[in-house]
């Protein structure tokens, strides 16, 4: 639930994981034009063609629990691996949002992940988000949408210098079945090859998400330590109006959460749904542990863009955790911290501070302290 309030306070896109400008610029090359929809002619009254279609319910044919079967080419090598595993597949935010979880089912190799898909009804676009639990890190966004049954979503990864164009495209989507394929191009979209294919048979309805429980053997130090957030809560949260200005006036909000497991325990999905004098702030929280580092990296989203900002990352020690970024407000540098304590008492507290001083000062910016429902 932290991190509403800079939204509003600085340049969502400084903060976001995803190179907009280097990425754009060649899907607008392909012809893709994603970010817009085609402008009319000013003597031209609207057309439906040219009404961009509300496509906040494309992902609502995934709820449930599916059998998977994957096929993925080794790099490097002209050579497939192929495994069965599982997902889960569940709703956020009344489908404008959702998140699942794949386990898959290899007695050498099993792997755990999960993408997170959000919507951003301003630009009627989707943005979808990829971790492991082997390292725990949102990876940055798939963006695109839907059309004519099919739904196609890139992104541009520099990790090995060249620029590369990756694609995922959902298709051949029936009531009972699916089909997801990966590609990837390395001549700007001239040509596409293929490293991942999916084939989704359906398999009953979505359950309940449960933790295996804090303490489950081989884990590592600190991968249950918000554990006892599970469940609902009720929230009040008040938030600093005006911050580095001396302002001693705060905004109430109030309504429920809900805090679910993720991976049997070893992550969380938060989400909260306020109401406040002005505004309401709904929005969603994915905590991932990295068992390497033995951090946490907590990433925020709202419903109003539906974009993951860059992550607060950080451990507890004593009961006590701390978690760091670095932000803009008002062209500024500043810092970020967020505070929880009292984790395991029946109103867990959390703080959001800012420093613009390296962290020699801090001021508090929110203040949530939340009450059990079950």
């Amino acid at each position: 639930m932290e991190r509403e309030q800079r939204r509003e306070e600085s340049e969502m896109l400084k903060r976001n994981r995803i190179d907009w400008p280097s990425m754009v610029a060649p899907l607008l090359a392909l012809g893709l034009s994603l970010l817009a929809p085609p402008a009319a002619a000013a003597d031209s009254p609207p057309t439906a063609a040219s009404v961009e279609r509300n496509g906040q319910h494309d992902f609502d044919f995934l709820s449930g629990r599916w059998k998977v079967h994957s096929k993925r080419k080794a790099p490097g090598t002209d050579g497939w691996t192929q495994s069965d595993g599982y997902g889960i597949y569940r709703k956020v935010w009344g489908g404008r949002a959702n998140l699942n979880e794949l386990f898959t089912e290899s007695p050498n190799d099993p792997v755990e992940e999960l993408t997170l898909r959000t919507y951003n009804p301003v630009t009627h676009l989707w943005s979808l988000y990829s971790a492991n639990s082997r390292d725990g890190v949102l990876s940055s966004a798939r963006v695109g949408k839907f059309e004519d049954g099919q739904g196609a979503f890139y992104a541009q990864d520099n990790s090995d210098g060249k620029g590369t164009l990756v694609r995922y495209v959902w298709s051949k989507i029936t009531p009972a079945s699916a089909h997801f394929e990966q590609a990837f191009s390395e001549d700007g979209g001239r040509s596409w090859e293929t490293d991942w294919i999916s084939d989704l048979v359906r398999v009953g309805d979505v359950e309940d998400a449960t933790s295996s429980g804090a303490g489950t053997v081989g884990e590592p130090p600190g991968q249950r330590d918000f554990e006892p957030l599970l469940g609902r809560w009720n929230f009040h949260l008040k938030v600093r109006l005006r911050p580095f200005t001396g302002s001693t006036q705060w905004i109430d909000y109030t309504g429920p959460g809900e805090c679910k497991p993720i991976w049997h325990g070893r992550a969380q999905l938060d989400t909260i749904n306020l109401e406040g004098p002005t505004k309401h702030i709904e929005g969603l929280t994915v905590r991932l542990f990295n068992p390497k580092t033995h951090e946490w990296h907590l990433y925020w989203a709202n419903s109003r863009d539906g974009l993951v900002v860059v992550p607060q990352i950080g451990q507890f020690k004593a009961d006590h955790g701390e978690f760091y970024a670095q932000d803009v407000v008002d062209d500024k540098t500043i810092l970020i911290k967020f505070d929880w304590s009292a984790l395991k008492s029946k109103s867990p507290h959390f703080e959001q501070l800012y420093s613009d001083d390296g962290g020699k000062n801090w001021e508090v910016s929110w203040i949530s302290d939340q009450t059990r429902v079950n």
